[in-house]
């Protein structure tokens, strides 16, 4: 029997009913009832396979040409589904649960071209200057043209202390190459601290399997440090995802009750609903999340959660609008398939697939320079003879140091990061118009009853 028959008769047959149906059935099992193949497709696509087989100018194993056809019928769908072979498996696991050496960067596909989402905070893409929106188009000089994300991820992978060359196209510049060292990417996915007295800052650099834990310590911790905590700033710019799970633990630490997020696909399996339970660490404290355009997926989860419970304002730039969810589908001899398979909504209904989460408040990224004071500005304080004030506290005198703020150098002018600073203007806005504590009247209305 020729190749060609074969391959009508047995193997692409076989091997289309369970690709085709792989959508259609839960955790790998078999569908009893699999969609009819098109016939004329099947043997369009025997034709071409025995064609490449016999008129390609190297020869290629079966194997291969089997396999670039699954990868290539991924590609086709969007560009987060992809074909899965060798490593590629345990790559995405140390992804989300553990370390591996890189450039610590998520990409996605543009125009043909790799597209940065966002790089890992601290990581050697990070410290190289890579920023979202970035374009790859070569690595090691070999251009990108048509590759699928996670073959410019594998290409950018590699052992800790060698070398990788990538060429960028930056929107306003020429290309650019950058040579980086690959390190091993192990870094916390959360951290705090103080930017004043009472405003805490948390900062979630990607949605590892363990981010809620972490975040559970660090509020724990802040609040342990510090006698009250006014206001939080949950800072997601540049965080493109990960875990799903992970999402929903970072929302449960807000509320104690209500929908978080859902997920809808074509088959039963595919929708899921996450809800909060009542393990709450900051309920109450006013909060302020921070996206911008390299906010992706679990970012986007948390963003549109709290945004529809009402429970913190959004503020930035809309987020990058990756509302879909990858299910991992095993295959025969360690393969498997990285299948889109549902799209996520937020409690309210709103699908963020290529829509994004809209900030309730638009800040658009910029720096904020600090004005030193001018040496001919006075005030009454500065006046040679000026009355006391009465109120019996300690007069500022020294003239001098105002001055000596007032002189600094171009070199010295504080730059600082504008939205963060206006979502802290927002937290104390909110702390200066809270009512005061209602004052009881019953009480004393009663003591006069009785008088």
């Amino acid at each position: 029997m020729s190749f060609t028959q074969l391959m009508r008769s047995q193997l692409i047959s076989l091997a289309l009913t369970g690709m085709l149906a792989a959508p259609l059935v839960a955790n790998a099992q078999q569908d009893r009832n699999p969609l009819p193949l098109p016939l004329d497709e099947v043997r369009m696509f025997t034709e071409a396979l025995d064609r490449i087989r016999m008129s390609y100018v190297e020869e290629i194993d079966d194997e291969t040409l089997l396999e670039n056809a699954i990868r290539g019928m991924l590609a086709g769908l969007d560009p987060h589904s992809a074909y899965m072979a060798g490593d590629d498996y345990d790559v995405l696991q140390e992804t989300t649960t553990g370390e591996f050496g890189g450039l610590g960067v998520e990409v996605g596909r543009k125009n043909g071209y790799i597209l940065v989402i966002s790089p890992i905070d601290d990581s050697p893409a990070d410290r190289a200057g890579i920023l979202p929106g970035d374009l790859i188009i070569q690595i090691d000089n070999k251009p990108l043209r048509e590759m699928l994300p996670d073959e410019a991820a594998r290409m950018m992978r590699g052992e800790p202390g060698t070398e990788v060359t990538i060429t960028v196209a930056r929107e306003g510049q020429e290309p650019f190459d950058l040579t980086i060292v690959r390190e091993i990417i192990a870094i916390g996915s959360v951290r705090s601290r103080l930017i004043e007295p009472g405003y805490a800052y948390i900062r979630i650099s990607q949605f590892r399997a363990n981010t809620g834990d972490e975040l559970e310590t660090e509020i724990e911790e802040l609040y342990a440090e510090n006698e009250e905590i006014k206001g939080i700033v949950l800072d997601l710019r540049n965080n493109p995802g990960g875990v799903l799970q992970a999402s929903v633990s970072v929302v449960d630490a807000f509320i104690n009750q209500g929908l978080i997020v859902y997920t809808k696909g074509r088959i039963e399996q595919s929708g899921m609903e996450f809800s909060a339970t009542r393990n709450t660490v900051a309920g109450d404290v006013p909060l302020v999340v921070l996206i911008n355009n390299g906010s992706a997926s679990a970012s986007e989860i948390v963003a549109g959660a709290l945004q529809d419970h009402g429970r913190a304002i959004i503020m930035g730039t809309r987020s990058f609008g990756k509302g879909s969810v990858q299910t991992v589908l095993p295959l025969a001899n360690n393969r498997a398939i990285k299948l889109t398979t549902s799209l996520y909504f937020t409690p309210n209904g709103r699908s963020i697939q290529a829509q994004g989460i809209d900030p309730d408040i638009i800040v658009d990224e910029a720096f904020v320079t600090r004005r030193s004071r001018s040496v001919t500005q006075y005030n009454e304080s500065d006046l040679r003879g000026h009355l006391a004030n009465g109120n019996n506290n300690n007069e500022a005198t020294t003239n001098n140091e105002e001055m000596a703020r007032a002189l600094i150098s171009a070199e010295e002018v504080l730059v600082d990061d504008y939205p963060l600073n206006e979502a802290l203007n927002v937290l104390k806005g909110i702390n200066a118009y809270k009512p005061p504590n209602p004052v009881s009247t019953s009480g004393s209305f009663a003591q006069r009853s009785n008088n």
